[in-house]
């Protein structure tokens, strides 16, 4: 295991290396003036190179590539062009609601998948199934935001259940916090549960047919023992391994549900730099993103080994 976490962290860094290379020249190739954008449109020639002489943009790209890197080891991303605020106090700020909110819809995913995904296989052919499948097939083919809209026109301004906007902190009162992220926290996991609920329940049906559980229920055991200690168990790696490459989509559905339920979060934080030409926010913003995924796919194949012993991830004896 210690060979493999090696390899799997020599890895993971060549991939943060080329990552940053590409983020560096896919965002210097924007269309778009960052000292314009920062200047405004009435800046004199003058304000704009004495703005690009600040921001480095006069300097070669292998220059500024260079003390970006420096930089980024030190943890200093830069000040924004757009508020001149450190990024490190933005991505502090901002990044810490997208997590909770990514974190809330990742567990009624799961539980809402999972759950639904036990009962299509227990009840086939029955009416359970079928409404099972019927909110997969909704969490598959209606878009978030359309969802978000119509959760806002009913569930907040109609029937005023949740609130249709607005944001607590977590550490100042964490009741209201998780009230206020609960309706976005659904809108936003929907897809994922409906992915998750397929999966499992295809992944059961398929163990359900295997020798060790008819040798189970053959020794008396109930359905129900058979169906969550050996059924549900064995499939849970096929959830895993949905969950991990499905949370590429929750955090870019994150961008989109933030927006619609006016978040102050780490999408509206993307989007906003995106559209200023503010350099630093989004190396920052991908570069923190990849670091997100390379630390989740090396947590799902560490998971394989807690779920299923018999399972060892390759390197390990």
């Amino acid at each position: 295991m210690t060979r493999y976490l090696l390899t799997r962290l020599w890895q993971s860094a060549i991939t943060l290396i080329l990552a940053s290379l590409v983020v560096f020249i896919g965002v210097r190739q924007l269309p778009g003036d960052p000292a314009l954008a920062m200047a405004g449109e009435e800046a004199s020639p003058e304000r704009l190179a004495e703005i690009r002489t600040q921001l480095g943009l006069d300097d070669s790209l292998v220059t500024q590539y260079v003390n970006f890197i420096g930089n980024m080891l030190r943890g200093d991303f830069g000040q924004s062009t757009r508020t001149g605020t450190p990024v490190t106090e933005l991505i502090a700020t901002t990044l810490p609601v997208t997590l909770w909110l990514s974190a809330y819809a990742l567990v009624v995913a799961i539980v809402i998948g999972i759950v639904l995904g036990v009962v299509a296989e227990r009840f086939r052919g029955k009416w359970p199934e079928w409404l099972a499948n019927a909110f997969a097939l909704i969490g598959l083919s209606v878009p978030n935001f359309w969802l978000g809209i119509l959760a806002i026109l009913y569930l907040s301004v109609a029937l005023g259940w949740f609130p249709a906007s607005g944001y607590v902190p977590m550490e100042e009162d964490p009741v209201a916090a998780v009230y206020h992220l609960t309706l976005p926290a659904f809108i936003l996991g929907t897809g994922l549960a409906a992915v998750i609920m397929r999966q499992t329940r295809a992944s059961m049906i398929e163990t359900m047919k295997m020798d060790y559980v008819r040798t189970a229920r053959a020794k008396g055991l109930g359905r129900a023992r058979v169906l969550t200690h050996y059924g549900l168990r064995n499939s849970l790696i096929v959830v895993v391994t949905i969950v991990g490459l499905q949370l590429g989509g929750l955090i870019s559905g994150a961008v989109v549900t933030e927006r619609i339920f006016a978040l102050p979060g780490f999408g509206k934080l993307t989007l906003d730099a995106v559209f200023t030409r503010d350099y630093p926010v989004i190396q920052a913003v991908v570069l923190i993103i990849t670091v997100g995924y390379i630390l989740i796919n090396l947590a799902v194949d560490i998971l394989y080994s807690v779920i299923n012993p018999k399972i060892r991830v390759g390197g390990s004896n």
